[in-house]
């Protein structure tokens, strides 16, 4: 730590009680000659209102009997209470008027109270160079006046026995003093403790700390002859001259420093020059290096503030935002999304275009591949499908939306192949609860399919997706609601439509009817949850999944379900299916029957031996 200046370092703590008029000390201003003083004050919240505006006036009143300036004396002030905060510096005001100014906008900190904290921070900080303090080879007087009320919050005595090392502290308490912490910053004990009780006395203490800045000063007498500073010593007095101006020969004038002329300043860009310095300026979009002289480019982007999405590019004029290949910038100059060259280009996919932004590929539904020219799919097979509705009849669809999905849905009928050897078509709404509307077995034309959706009617309530897909794999594939067998290997397709969240767990069902190999396609309207339809859809969800922001724009979705819904293995058009009561199917469901009799008859005989085992044993044992 720097040793603080050859002259003593007074610390004034200061407790003050309320007053009503401002202090204003009599008599002629102080001239004290060069004098660096940095108030600093307790904010902490034991200091209450008025006491706070008491020690305002305080050092409002101070200031006015001081000779402030920037060759006489130089003001600072700081605030602390569970910190300390620099209200202005020493070198920052020159003028009276704004320094009271700036004292009068003082908000107090209201924390905790920590003197020693303030104290390390008046020594290591505001008495340095770098905050407007004259340096040590001046020999300027540093005196620190510290406000508090006396009751610290942290340990002082360490703090305050490296100032007593190198100066005076002068610990004073109004009304409320902590007379322990007061003798213990205090040095020497008996000189340097100050209870004060009343106002008149805080104002003779005021009187007392101003007669000891404002001793004699030869200077003041006049006829020193000095051009720039005077400096008053006991008994005596030097000139000096102002930052930038040396010295004359006779000791009182000054020549002003012009090392520009020198041509050694070494600045790279600009320099500007003033009496006795010069510094060395930068062009825009550049800043000084550490030795002020040479410049660099300012990295914009080193900052982290820059907020770009991808890639951020230090221009002399700011940051800027770059994307990755493949990405475009937003209009907001941060964000990136991207390239969908499926929108850009006449792609030629047949069923689908996906883009990554790079480059895209043509997709084809279910069952169908795509061909060598890798735009085209092959033609779906005419097969045989069971085809099972599920319509969301919850109440946030409302009865105009319900009766366009109904409409819909007669739409995607239009282009099935609806028979009992072709196509079933079951349908069922769903709630809060779960209605069939009818079943796959029940209606043998497209004709009958759609006159019986116009028939549904509304269910509202609730919206319980999960137990919609329950009902579904439980019931609605079942042989007993018209699915065809399992052997047959006709497909089973569920097609669920929906505008909003479920309000029950859809995981397990929504697995389990891919687990029992029905393939299941999503259609979100509105406020559908999009991890929900994911989660219901069958892979990949780019053909499983479909989504239309309202109910009226529901029909641009038509040309994919036509050509996803296509059996993947199925029975093809050429083969005929046998009728169940057929000579040959009765002969085939006899045998399969007997067999299932037989392994019954055995499983029972070997139960029957085990029963008879068991009835031995006991027999035995008793």
């Amino acid at each position: 730590m720097r040793g603080l200046p050859c002259s003593p370092l007074p610390i004034l703590l200061l407790l003050l009680q309320p007053w009503e008029t401002q202090l204003q000390f009599q008599g002629p201003r102080c001239r004290t000659g060069p004098l660096d003083l940095v108030f600093v004050i307790d904010s902490s919240r034991s200091v209450r209102p008025f006491e706070f505006e008491t020690m305002r006036q305080f050092l409002v009143g101070l200031l006015r009997r001081l000779d402030v300036g920037p060759n006489a004396t130089r003001v600072g002030v700081i605030q602390y209470s569970s910190q300390v905060q620099s209200v202005f510096r020493l070198g920052a005001f020159s003028r009276r008027e704004d320094m009271e100014r700036a004292i009068r906008a003082l908000v107090p900190l209201a924390q905790g109270t920590m003197t020693g904290l303030a104290i390390q921070y008046a020594m290591n900080v505001a008495f340095s160079v770098a905050e407007g303090a004259r340096p040590l080879e001046a020999r300027v007087p540093r005196v620190a006046v510290i406000v508090t009320d006396g009751r610290p919050q942290d340990r002082v005595a360490e703090v305050a026995a490296q100032a007593r090392a190198r100066g005076e502290i002068y610990a004073v308490g109004v009304q409320r003093p902590d007379v322990g912490s007061l003798r213990a910053m205090a040095s020497p004990l008996d000189e340097h403790v100050f209870l004060v009780e009343s106002f008149d006395l805080i104002q003779e203490f005021g009187l007392q700390f101003q007669g000891r800045l404002c001793g004699k000063n030869l200077c003041a007498e006049g006829g020193h002859g000095c051009q720039h500073q005077c400096v008053s010593s006991p008994g005596t007095f030097h000139c000096t001259c102002n930052p930038g101006y040396q010295l004359a020969a006779d000791h009182k004038g000054c020549l002003a420093i012009d090392l520009c002329t020198e041509e050694t300043h070494g600045c790279e860009h600009h320099y500007v020059s003033s009496p006795g310095s010069y510094c060395c300026w930068f062009r825009a979009g550049f800043v000084l290096q550490q030795d002020q002289r040479s410049c660099r480019v300012i990295d914009h982007c080193s900052f982290g503030n820059h907020s770009c999405q991808h890639e951020c590019v230090s221009t002399l004029g700011g940051p800027r935002c770059r994307c990755r290949e493949g990405h475009e910038l937003l209009p907001d100059g941060r964000s990136c999304h991207a390239r969908d060259l499926c929108n850009g280009i006449d792609h030629g996919c047949e069923f689908q275009c996906v883009s990554d932004g790079l480059t895209y590929r043509c997709l084809c539904p279910d069952g169908r591949q795509l061909q060598a020219d890798g735009k085209s799919c092959n033609r779906c097979r005419e097969g045989h499908v069971d085809l099972v509705l599920l319509v969301d009849g919850s109440k946030s669809v409302r009865p105009q939306n319900f009766e366009l999905v109904k409409r819909f849905v007669n739409q995607i009928v239009d282009f099935l192949d609806v028979s009992p050897e072709g196509t079933r078509v079951g349908m069922v709404q769903f709630s809060s609860r779960v209605r069939t509307e009818f079943p796959l077995g029940r209606y043998g034309t497209a004709a009958e399919v759609k006159q019986a959706v116009l028939a549904v009617e509304y269910m509202e309530r609730g919206t319980m997706t999960g137990l919609a897909l329950r009902h579904m794999v439980e019931h609605s594939f079942s042989e007993a609601q018209g699915a065809r067998p399992r052997v047959l290997n006709v497909p089973r397709v569920g097609l669920v439509f929906t505008d909003g969240r479920s309000q029950d767990d859809i995981s397990v069902w929504a697995a389990r009817a891919k687990e029992e190999g029905i393939v299941m396609y999503a259609v979100g309207v509105g406020k559908a949850v999009e991890e929900e339809l994911r989660e219901i859809a069958s892979e990949p969800a780019e053909l499983h999944v479909s989504y239309s922001p309202d109910f009226s724009t529901m029909t641009h979705l038509l040309e994919n379900l036509k050509g996803s819904i296509c059996p993947e293995e199925g029975i093809s058009a050429g083969t005929e299916l046998r009728s169940p009561c057929e000579c040959e199917s009765l002969v085939e469901f006899q045998g399969r029957t007997l067999g299932a009799l037989e392994s019954l008859t055995h499983s029972l005989a070997q139960l029957t031996a085990r029963l008879e085992d068991l009835e031995n044993q006991l027999a035995t044992h008793m």
